[in-house]
């Protein structure tokens, strides 16, 4: 294998230029960077140039789409509402993500409140006790004939008297006491009393 002499680089042009000297990476004639410097950013520009990488990493932080949509739009309202001294600043860029941070954990503790207030409102839980009860009331009640629940739960449920119910259910009173009394019969024999 043979080796190459080690070669210098050597830049085109004028080799005298200093290397402490800034790039230009922008702009690619004097004039277009004299306009572009003369030339405030505009809302318009900076929302277009900034969304799509917002809304990506957004739905990282909340793991939603949807989620990091809305915050997007608050933030970049937020924004849009204080433009002429966000346009100033040096990293608008960083002051609408500290805006969509801001957003997204006032969102959180708003849902936690939510939440917390919710459960603190919620009705208490029946004891089991209550809840075997109930389902031994159900099955019982499975045990009944359509017209035995019927009646018993117009005449005893909805409180209609025995004509009411009867014209219900297209039979006289006496049908209706019949049958629900057979049915709270059945009922007692399933239960044992607890009806």
């Amino acid at each position: 294998m043979k080796l190459m002499p080690r070669q210098r680089f050597e830049p085109a042009g004028d080799s005298s230029r200093v290397m402490d000297e800034p790039l230009r990476l922008v702009a690619e004639s004097p004039r277009e960077e004299a306009t572009t410097a003369a030339e405030p950013l505009s809302f318009e520009v900076f929302f277009h140039r900034e969304a799509q990488v917002m809304f990506r990493r957004l739905c990282a932080v909340t793991g939603n789409s949807a989620e990091a949509e809305e915050i997007m739009q608050d933030a970049f309202l937020a924004l849009w509402e204080r433009w002429e001294r966000v346009s100033a600043m040096e990293d608008p860029t960083g002051y609408l993500y500290r805006t969509a941070m801001n957003v997204f954990r006032k969102r959180s503790r708003r849902a936690a409140l939510a939440i917390r207030r919710a459960l603190a409102s919620a009705p208490e839980t029946p004891a089991f006790s209550e809840i075997d009860e109930q389902q031994d009331i159900v099955a019982a009640l499975t045990e009944l004939t359509a017209r035995q629940r019927a009646a018993l739960v117009l005449t005893d449920v909805l409180g209609y008297s025995s004509g009411e119910a009867g014209r219900a259910l297209g039979v006289d009173a006496g049908t209706v006491r019949g049958l629900a009394s057979r049915a709270r019969a059945i009922l007692r024999n399933q239960t044992g009393d607890r009806t």
